[in-house]
């Protein structure tokens, strides 16, 4: 697709995405470049001329998705003549020679510092793939803000790559180092994303904790953020237990739009797993941390990701990590066998555990962590909350499904309420893991 084709008709595109929240960020600012240059959107595969696939290589099972994808998309190409087909992100960034080498049809590839460059990517004639993966310390996106639907929630990112390098994560070789936006152009984003409706934002980093632009830290970038008229929740993605500090915890007690969730990934329970994966803190470090947020945050919801399986861990390291979930009774954990990625020191890591014991202790945690969760959420019943109603329920035209506070989704009866629009709701139910409320009004006149 030359400058001469755009002039004389409308290309469009479809971007297909996995993986984060981060991903999805990205998404929504190629949605960006790619308008301001003259393409169009379309909502299928089928109506589209240049088809873009955004890949997470975080764990395998993303990464597997998104190259089944390419070989489907081989025939759409084929349907077609000029018609194009790229792949971006993650994947693209450390796996560009396995990409050419396996799906030569693959027209452009591009990392996630490239997209800037995407326009001239896609229009470029070439006997092979157009590559660019060249990782820039320097590229925040300033200046582009992403497309985005007018959703009452979204996302918005502070920060990108990573300074930690723990021994099985990718991150760090595919997004570059840390570096964090400036405030002033969070702050715009914000007051734009209010303007189109959002009410209910996620803040995004690999460590928002050690977000700094050289004027503002996180806390204050917090602070900023809930001033914005319009925003009513603010939220953050992910925090590293390393890097807490107590003037975060206190601004989130004490600024009522900055939400009581804070999600926190421990990864494992065992010292010793814990210096294995280089995380930088003891699980008695990450237990003060809980305990603290916990007093100073009394509401507070606490989130947390587990890994199991990692290369050496022992039955007395699954234990702690085990006993330590017991102890905390997190409100919600994900949890994941240890996924090897080329390139990291734990891939290189020889004592690795048999499938079938990383699968017995990965049942053994989602069974734990199924039981805590539904005693959570049983405490819940006949409690006041105030949810945000998101989006219609995916079984009722006549339901809403929004979230508390403190990340809770919630079901309950639209009856007149609006999207975005914060209703009071008494808890009454729960279906599976699923709470369902009526608004306080209904709850009361079915008591009288």
């Amino acid at each position: 697709m030359n400058t001469e084709q755009l002039k004389n008709k409308a290309v469009s595109f479809y971007i297909e995405t996995y993986g984060c929240q981060m991903n999805k960020y990205d998404s929504e600012l190629v949605r960006t470049i790619l308008k301001d240059s003259g393409y169009e959107e379309t909502g299928s595969p089928e109506d589209s001329d240049i088809i873009i696939i955004n890949t997470c290589a975080v764990r395998d099972h993303a990464e597997q998705r998104a190259m089944g994808r390419i070989t489907v998309f081989k025939n759409w190409k084929s349907m077609k003549s000029g018609r194009r087909l790229g792949v971006i992100g993650c994947v693209a960034q450390v796996s560009s020679e396995k990409i050419i080498k396996n799906y030569p049809y693959v027209d452009f590839i591009a990392g996630p510092d490239s997209y800037r460059k995407l326009p001239d990517m896609i229009s470029e004639h070439t006997d092979g793939s157009c590559i660019d993966t060249l990782l820039n310390s320097g590229e925040t996106y300033s200046g582009i803000e992403p497309t985005r639907t007018g959703d009452v929630t979204g996302w918005l990112s502070i920060a990108r790559g990573c300074n930690n390098f723990c021994s099985y994560c990718i991150v760090p070789y595919t997004r570059g180092r840390e570096r964090s936006r400036s405030s002033q152009d969070i702050i715009k984003e914000l007051y734009s994303m209010a303007q189109s409706g959002t009410k209910d934002v996620t803040l995004l980093g690999q460590n928002v904790n050690s977000y700094n632009d050289g004027e503002t830290n996180f806390a204050g970038l917090l602070s900023k953020a809930s001033g914005i008229p319009g925003i009513l929740r603010v939220r953050f993605l992910t925090s590293h237990p390393k890097d807490i500090s107590i003037e975060l915890l206190k601004v989130m007690a004490e600024n009522e739009k900055i939400c009581p969730h804070l999600h926190l990934p421990m990864q494992a329970g065992s010292d010793r797993v814990l210096k294995a994966m280089n995380r930088g803190y003891t699980i008695g470090h990450y237990m003060d941390i809980v305990e603290k947020a916990k007093t100073i945050v009394p509401d507070l919801t606490l989130t947390t990701d587990i890994i199991v399986g990692f290369p050496g861990e022992s039955d007395e390291d699954f234990d702690g990590t085990f006993n330590t979930m017991k102890d905390i009774k997190f409100d919600d954990a994900f949890t994941y066998r240890f996924s090897p990625r080329e390139g990291t020191k734990a891939a290189k890591m020889t004592n690795k555990i048999p499938e079938y014991i990383i699968h017995e202790r990965l049942d053994s945690i989602i069974a734990l962590q199924r039981d805590i969760s539904l005693l959570k959420r049983k405490n819940m019943m006949g409690k006041k909350v105030e949810v945000i109603p998101e989006t219609t329920s995916k079984n009722s035209n006549e339901e809403w499904i929004g979230k508390t506070a403190g990340n809770y989704p919630v079901v309950f009866p639209k009856n007149n309420t609006r999207a975005g629009e914060p209703v009071d709701l008494i808890i009454t139910e729960l279906r599976g893991i699923t709470l369902r409320g009526v608004q306080e009004k209904e709850y009361k006149e079915a008591l009288v």
